[in-house]
């Protein structure tokens, strides 16, 4: 028998990732599919989790492998029992035994950035939040409510927010912006303006899985960058959000920050900001979570370890650079 494993999830809204590794944080395996978040996906959250736990697994002895966290977005109170009947029933499919422990997708990221038990998450991707953790737990979070009644400053909520702005730009109940073209090349719709583009791109947006809306995010930041008054002025309100947001969790004074999501992790204006903006609260730069399923998988070790995390594993798991310890 080999080496004892252990398995990390993150279930996102559109790609779900897996990691297997030894319990001293050599990946031996990775895995993808689509996205697991029940919320926002438009597919089956079982079949997603299988296929990245089968895909990852497929030059690992089943065996050997202990224990699994696996984490996703949408997986919080009501949503909290389905997830962890899906999770049970990929892992079986999977010919993994024993049973899969389940989180929260805050808990996956926070983790893919620190392996300190006290600080603060801002999240900005498909959705949007900010959690405080203190020993490790989950004390407090903020937002994280969906793209219909939340999730501020969040990939989707900037894209939301430019298809009204290029609706009002059609029919005349807002200024002109360039938003309109980058609307037109994002979903495929010809016409400079007029009654029919805004039709066609009102049966595009309504179309696609409201996840999916936020790829339109990159091209107000290009709109942003390039000047654009209107996108200027969605991206200066998606950081203000987000900015609120943390603020609004109550983080302690030299509290470790962890940022995760594409908005924050990629070059753009909302990042910027955002930086900028924690830079003058904390005195600190804040620290990137990439890896979220490394992160799951650092938290595997420890569960399965009683111990916490060296820093030195956490780095390989994540890829993150070895931070020492604050203590």
């Amino acid at each position: 028998m080999g080496a004892t494993l252990v398995i990390g999830v993150d279930a996102g809204a559109t790609t779900t990732r897996c990691v297997v590794a030894t319990l001293d944080g050599e990946v031996v395996g990775r895995g993808t599919a689509g996205g697991a978040n029940r919320n926002s996906s438009g597919g089956e959250v079982g079949a997603s989790l299988c296929a990245a736990l089968t895909a990852s697994l497929a030059a690992v002895d089943r065996s050997t492998v202990r224990l699994g966290v696996l984490g996703a977005a949408g997986s919080a109170g009501a949503g909290r029992g389905a997830f962890r009947a899906a999770a049970a029933r990929a892992w079986r499919d999977a010919g993994l035994t024993g049973e899969p422990v389940t989180v929260t997708d805050l808990e996956v990221a926070y983790a893919a950035g620190t392996a300190e038990p006290d600080g603060v998450l801002l999240l900005s991707g498909t959705g949007a939040l900010a959690a405080r953790f203190s020993g490790g737990v989950l004390r407090r979070r903020c937002d994280g409510y969906g793209w219909l009644l939340g999730d501020e400053g969040s990939a989707v909520w900037i894209g939301v927010r430019a298809l009204r702005a290029v609706l009002a730009a059609l029919d005349g109940r807002g200024e002109p912006t360039t938003l309109v073209d980058a609307a037109c090349a994002h979903f495929g719709v010809a016409g400079p303006s007029g009654e029919d583009v805004a039709q066609a791109l009102l049966a595009a947006g309504f179309a696609a899985p409201p996840a999916a809306l936020g790829r339109l995010a990159p091209a107000v930041g290009a709109a942003c960058e390039s000047g654009d008054p209107v996108a200027v002025r969605i991206c200066a309100a998606a950081a203000g959000r987000l900015l609120h947001t943390f603020d609004s969790v109550g983080p302690p004074p030299g509290a470790v920050v962890v940022l995760a999501g594409s908005v924050l992790l990629n070059p753009g204006p909302v990042g910027r900001a955002v930086r900028a903006g924690l830079l003058a609260r904390t005195g600190a730069e804040p620290r990137a979570a990439r890896d979220g399923a490394g992160g799951a998988a650092a938290l595997a070790v420890g569960l399965l370890t009683g111990a916490p995390v060296a820093p030195v594993v956490h780095a390989r798991l994540t890829g993150a650079r070895h931070e020492p310890s604050r203590e």
